[in-house]
């Protein structure tokens, strides 16, 4: 019975990194290899859900060590998260994070088009990296 404790104990532990961690890794390089914009939202939103929950739980650290299934709790809105079955981080983003997005940043103005009416790149480092000179304003 000792060794079988052991070997749950260890299990119970790697299932933390490998449930929050490795899948998403791999399951988010697969979303950016494949065509469908689904599943990049999906691994977008778990990753937003997942650094936010990270940054409540250290600032609520003291907390949670009284809570002795915190890990347990975890792991299963993890596991609701993560799993294709449930898609709970497109669901919790979409019901959550993008209404109150929306609510501050309304689409008023098209991110493709520049103050001046010249098409805009979506990417704005290589707009920063790329401007030519006063384009922006002297320098």
């Amino acid at each position: 019975m000792g060794n079988l404790w052991t070997v749950l104990t260890h299990a119970h532990s790697l299932a933390g990194p490998v449930l929050m961690l490795l899948y998403p890794l791999y399951a988010s390089v697969m979303a950016i290899e494949s065509p469908s914009k689904v599943d990049d939202e999906q691994w977008l939103a778990y990753w937003i859900l997942y650094s936010f929950l990270t940054l409540v739980e250290m600032l609520l650290q003291p907390l949670f060590e009284w809570v002795t299934i915190w890990y347990d709790v975890k792991l299963i809105l993890a596991a609701w998260l993560v799993l294709p079955q449930f898609k709970g981080a497109a669901f919790l983003y979409e019901k959550l994070v993008r209404e109150r997005i929306l609510k501050r940043h309304p689409k008023s103005s098209s991110p493709t088009s520049s103050p001046n009416g010249k098409p805009k790149s979506k990417n704005k480092f290589v707009d920063f990296i790329t401007h030519k000179k006063g384009e922006h304003g002297a320098y």
